[in-house]
């Protein structure tokens, strides 16, 4: 088969490429970051992901059995925004579509609404609703936070409590989230390549945490147990933008604190991922949160 991953160099879409090539399969990508190191060394043929010009994504689609599209983008910053973000997504699939692509794996997250207020989650089911309508065959894959040796979020909780005395939780830190492992993500983005029915699953860990739990966890694990001190959810966020001052990136943002407080990073459905948060701690404990890991440098 041939298969396009939109962000192949990139994290998830990088552990979804590295299964298809392991099943001998003819994998291309469209990306926005042709300068990003190859990973697979000339393996992958890398495109442009140009949402200005349909006709090169048809051209560059045409003969593709099977499009996995990992595309969005964490917040807003100058013109890339949420809202482009959906607009550039009914763009790829609807250029997927016209090129004869049979199939659309799409990675969406969990809980998203078109009623939503945060343009995260009804950007997402927006999408979504373009899957569905667009005639091709299709699986969405909606996981919570993902973890794994790039991760983000987990990674710059362990860097702040390697180098703070404390820790500051938004509100009381009783919210739950359940990570997955990105490359367990990858195996059922992988395997839904080859179905024929139209699904949407959830992408959960086995573990559901609170947010004060999991980042007890995290300090256990890594030997920086640190005080957990309760914040008001918008003095927590101004000490987050404080720091991103002095590490240039955004650390967290409004809509990603009310996404958390409003338990939209769990799911009701059983998990279908197996590898738990605490065993990759473990295993991971001397180099996560080493360094920190900045959105802007990796994206922008």
């Amino acid at each position: 088969m041939k298969i396009a991953v939109t962000g192949a160099f990139s994290y998830s879409g990088k552990y979804i490429t590295k299964r298809l090539l392991a099943q001998g399969e003819e994998v291309i990508t469209l990306t926005n970051h042709p300068n990003r190191p190859d990973p697979f060394y000339g393996k992958v043929n890398a495109f442009p992901l140009n949402f200005q010009n349909e006709q090169e994504l048809i051209s560059i689609l045409r003969g593709v059995d099977v499009l996995v599209n990992t595309y969005w983008i964490r917040f807003d910053m100058d013109a890339n925004t949420q809202p482009k973000a959906v607009g550039n997504t009914k763009i790829l699939i609807n250029s997927a579509a016209k090129a004869g692509v049979k199939r659309i794996v799409h990675i969406s997250i969990t809980n998203p609404s078109a009623d939503s207020h945060l343009p995260y989650f009804w950007g997402k089911a927006t999408n979504e609703k373009a899957v569905m309508d667009s005639g091709m065959s299709y699986a969405v894959l909606r996981p919570t936070v993902l973890f794994g040796k790039e991760d983000i979020l987990i990674n710059n909780i362990a860097w702040l409590l390697r180098k703070f005395p404390f820790f500051g939780l938004p509100g009381d830190g009783s919210y739950k989230l359940s990570p997955v492992y990105v490359d367990d993500l990858a195996e059922l983005a992988a395997d839904a390549v080859y179905k024929k029915e139209n699904y949407i699953w959830d992408a959960v860990g086995p573990d559901e945490f609170t947010f004060k739990e999991m980042v007890q966890l995290i300090g256990e694990k890594i030997h920086a147990t640190r005080l957990l001190v309760p914040l008001p959810p918008l003095l927590a966020l101004w000490a987050a933008q404080f720091l991103s001052l002095f590490v240039k990136d955004v650390m967290l943002t409004p809509e990603e604190v009310d996404g958390l407080m409003s338990n939209l990073l769990i799911s009701e459905e059983a998990p279908r991922c197996e590898t738990s948060l605490r065993n990759w701690l473990e295993e991971n404990k001397a180099t996560v949160g080493k360094q920190y890991a900045s959105e802007l440098a990796r994206h922008f």
